[in-house]
């Protein structure tokens, strides 16, 4: 049985990869900042016949990245798979974003998927085979309001590609999710702070998809668990957007 370590897996998208990975047979290491919604997510997953650990951490702290990717290889064994989930909005014009609300994002998105690889990658390394994916987003080709989230997003595509080179003579693999619009809290604080009634506004951006409709946590775990795959050994350094078919 392969083990697994999900960032930001209290919820929404990480949450989704968490169940979805257990359900093909993996033990998850679930981690996020929020242990109480960490606990819940194990449940869940143990509940449903799976095997999982709840950590409580924050990935952008260098002690706390080690210890989470050393506590889950004690619990559970070896890390052979790691998705850098953990993300945070702190969304704003330009002129109006303050230098922690962009050091805040940096540090969750880039530090914190940084951390957790630099730790998780030499159990992949020892074992000659590993999947690492880091969940972008369309927001990394430019989003208004968003030049924080945008910027950290891009960043991780070329964290990605990098990792690709760096890693595959190890059989480790490194891909990129790039979600479109997926329901989640975080699009739900978005339509907040644009004084967006949240349930016109999917309807309204549904409209521009050309699959009809908006996508869900459960539409990323299934290209994650694809490429988390022994059939997904040829596919690295891939940025894949999942978005329903909109226009990039």
């Amino acid at each position: 049985m392969r083990v697994a370590i999900v960032t930001g897996a209290a919820r929404g998208i990480g949450a989704a990869i968490a169940h979805r990975l257990a359900a093909d047979g993996m033990s998850i290491g679930v981690v996020d900042l929020d242990e109480q919604g960490s606990a819940r997510t194990v449940k869940e997953i143990v509940e449903n016949g799976g095997r999982a650990i709840p950590i409580g951490a924050d990935v952008a702290d260098e002690s706390a990245a080690s210890d989470a990717v050393q506590r889950t290889a004690a619990e559970l064994g070896p890390v052979a798979v790691l998705i850098n989930s953990a993300g945070i909005i702190r969304d704003n014009l330009i002129f109006k974003m303050s230098a922690t609300d962009w050091d805040s994002v940096m540090d969750v998105h880039l530090r914190g998927a940084f951390l957790m690889t630099r730790a998780a990658q030499a159990h992949m390394i020892q074992a000659r085979w590993g999947r690492i994916v880091n969940i972008s987003s369309t927001s990394a080709l430019g989003n208004r309001g968003q030049a924080n989230y945008a910027t950290a997003k891009a960043g991780l595509i070329g964290f990605t590609k990098t990792l690709a080179l760096e890693l595959g003579k190890f059989g480790v693999t490194a891909n990129a999710i790039a979600p479109g619009f997926v329901e989640t809290d975080m699009t739900m604080a978005t339509a907040a702070r644009q004084g967006l009634d949240y349930e016109d506004w999917k309807l309204t951006v549904a409209r521009d998809i050309p699959l009809g409709r908006i996508g869900t946590p459960d539409d990323i775990a299934a290209v994650a668990s694809f490429l988390c795959r022994e059939e997904a050994g040829y596919v690295s350094g891939q940025v894949i957007f999942v978005n329903g078919g909109t226009k990039a």
